[in-house]
């Protein structure tokens, strides 16, 4: 079976920073988890694979197409939020859908109604009104009532109390295990712990390491030593002397 999301050679260039060719793969039913400091370069390369900016070089195909080519098609398969989203503020969640459900050929009410039962969300109140924690359920509404097949999220749990960030790892392992693909970016490596089958690392623009979690901390174990958990990685990878 091929594979939902592949990213191969993606390059994007700015004065001061350099992303430098991108690899990997995300199947169906996976949870990546995309992670590396602040600026390492996770939202440019999410925002590439959608072509919110414009990437220098490389391809993405999703669901077995190019994106270049068929843009308008994939956006019907899958959901994303990138960068922040904070689109209509002052509306509330209804009229936000109702907008929203116009661009989708199989926008399905009854799902609709289904995760906005599920995720306890009151359609009547503004975005502005949302926790962040409610604001990325709604999200994950819309996508999920469009029949999203692959979930693209940059830092999603961000923001969020321990007990809200655990309830959406759960959400997104129950959504993996209905054949939904998801890429989410983070830095909390405590998230990747709970739901993530494969880790892609990024530093300074660069993919260091893209392999099975299993296979991640196998690699960096023999580095550092003893059990590292995920937390000892980040922080073997990214730790620098300091000078007095």
């Amino acid at each position: 079976m091929g594979y939902v999301l592949e990213v191969n050679g993606l390059t994007k260039i700015y004065p001061s920073f350099e992303l430098k060719p991108v690899n990997f793969h995300v199947e169906a039913g996976e949870v990546m988890g995309f992670i590396g400091r602040n600026g390492a370069g996770k939202t440019t390369t999410l925002k590439a694979i959608l072509n919110l900016v414009h990437p220098h070089a490389g391809s993405v195909r999703i669901l077995g197409m190019d994106y270049m080519d068929n843009e308008d098609k994939i956006k019907q398969q899958i959901g994303y939020a990138v960068g922040g989203i904070n689109y209509y503020k002052r509306e509330k969640l209804k009229d936000i859908v109702a907008i929203t459900r116009i661009f989708y050929d199989n926008w399905d009410k009854e799902a609709y109604r289904h995760y906005l039962a599920a995720f306890k969300l009151d359609e009547n109140k503004k975005i502005i009104e949302l926790s962040e924690g409610m604001k990325v359920k709604f999200y994950l509404t819309l996508a999920l009532s469009h029949h999203a097949k692959l979930l693209i999220l940059d830092e999603p749990t961000s923001g969020l109390d321990p007990v809200s960030r655990d309830e959406m790892n759960e959400i997104f392992r129950k959504l993996a295990d209905k054949g939904v693909a998801i890429l989410f970016s983070t830095h909390i490596t405590s998230d990747l712990e709970k739901c993530a089958d494969t880790i892609t690392y990024i530093k300074n623009g660069e993919i260091l390491q893209s392999s099975k979690k299993e296979d991640f901390i196998s690699h960096y174990t023999k580095e550092i030593g003893g059990a590292p958990s995920l937390e000892d990685i980040m922080v073997h990878i990214e730790r620098e002397e300091v000078i007095l």
